[in-house]
């Protein structure tokens, strides 16, 4: 018999539990499609499952397409100062609002418009479709890329979003209903990192209050990360996400552009 297999594939990175009423496809399950010889017109169908414990193993070898810079043919190659508008608080940057037409989730309601400021020399990279949510929305059980930012002499910057039920089950909880600090972090680590989180590696945590938002900034030195070996996070939660900004830089870029990226950091609100 001739026997051909696909393998779905699903942004699967932490231990946490899909809730039953958004079923997902796992990197780990297999369609296998089967015909015979003696009767062509016959196809049958067999699903195979593997234990919780080999999806997550798969799911968390996916986690480093997050932080993988695109090819140069999916970049764009426009500085940001061509199009985006001086900062009214600083104008040596630019003010980036995401709206409905930057991400698949704004689009669907399901992240609340976001902003922050950036050099003018710096480009945007595109965020690939599987990373996007854009398969997912508005439901998404996994987190995703909105936006991503680079300069290749000052680091990079993106924009990450998490269902809220990740962190907890309660509904439109804010973040500090959601935890401490250090709680969090623990939950959104390796979205800042791109691979794992030490405890070790978090220097300093903060918090900030804009309004009747709250928002938890971290500085983390970390030398094994596949975002940079410092970066700098922020994070809030509002309605039913989680949004987390992160800030990056390699050795070589830190000790020149690290006043800009905690400018950017600091400029962050949704």
């Amino acid at each position: 018999m001739a026997t051909a297999s696909a393998t779905p594939l699903s942004f699967i990175v932490s231990s946490s539990s899909t809730p039953k009423s958004q079923p997902t496809l796992l990197p780990s399950s297999s369609q296998s499609f089967t015909t015979s010889h003696q009767n062509p017109d016959k196809l049958s169908l067999t699903l195979t499952l593997t234990p919780r414990r080999d999806i997550l193993k798969g799911g968390l070898a996916l986690l480093p397409l997050l932080f993988t810079d695109p090819p140069p043919s999916q970049a764009r190659e426009v500085e940001v100062g061509s199009y985006l508008a001086p900062s009214p608080s600083d104008p040596s940057f630019v003010f980036f609002k995401a709206s409905s037409k930057d991400t698949p989730a704004l689009r669907a309601g399901n992240v609340q418009p976001y902003q922050f400021i950036l050099p003018p020399s710096w480009k945007q990279s595109r965020v690939a479709n599987i990373l996007s949510g854009n398969y997912c929305q508005p439901k998404c059980a996994e987190p995703w890329v909105e936006v991503k930012f680079e300069d290749e002499k000052q680091g990079k910057v993106q924009v990450v979003a998490s269902p809220l039920i990740r962190l907890t089950n309660k509904p439109n909880a804010s973040i500090e209903e959601i935890g401490s600090p250090e709680k969090v972090i623990a939950s959104l680590g390796p979205f800042v990192t791109g691979n794992s989180y030490d405890p070790e590696e978090l220097l300093e945590t903060s918090i900030e209050k804009r309004g009747d938002q709250t928002y938890y900034k971290y500085v983390l030195e970390t030398p094994f990360a596949l975002t940079g070996s410092h970066n700098l996070a922020k994070a809030t939660a509002k309605g039913n996400t989680v949004v987390l900004f992160v800030a990056s830089a390699n050795d070589k870029q830190w000790p020149a552009s690290q006043k800009i990226l905690k400018s950017m950091l600091d400029s962050f609100q949704v």
